[in-house]
């Protein structure tokens, strides 16, 4: 898959996941996707290749690194928690929604329970 399907996708799994605001930003080029006011995903065009930024658990983080030449550490983010999901033969859109639940449930459950729009527990992992 290329980076404008890789980003396509991405964003078109977020409107189902409860209580996601949308924030553009035009200089420099970056879409992100927040959830009680915490970043969970972004996404932007690295020079020459449009790129999906999310958070992961750091154990996940390196794991996913080494199965997949199409992921590497967080671009302009904390290296060990985040990651950069480019295109490539190896990415596909249940790969990339999975890693999108999985960054929306991280970030959800970090916030208090007064703001989770759902049980990051229960919510289903697979998308």
């Amino acid at each position: 898959m290329d980076g404008q399907e890789l980003q396509k996708i991405a964003d078109g799994f977020t409107t189902d996941l409860p209580g996601t605001d949308h924030e553009h930003r035009s200089d420099p080029s970056w879409d992100l996707y927040k959830v009680g006011g915490k970043v969970y995903m972004l996404m932007t065009d690295m020079p020459g290749r449009p790129v999906v930024i999310l958070k992961a658990d750091p154990d996940d983080a390196t794991a996913l690194r080494e199965q997949y030449t199409g992921i590497t550490p967080g671009y302009h983010m904390n290296k060990r928690h985040w990651i950069t999901v480019d295109g490539g033969d190896t990415i596909d859109g249940k790969l990339v929604k999975e890693l999108v639940t999985d960054s929306y449930r991280l970030v959800v459950g970090g916030l208090p329970k007064s703001k989770q729009p759902l049980d990051p527990r229960t919510y289903d992992r697979r998308a």
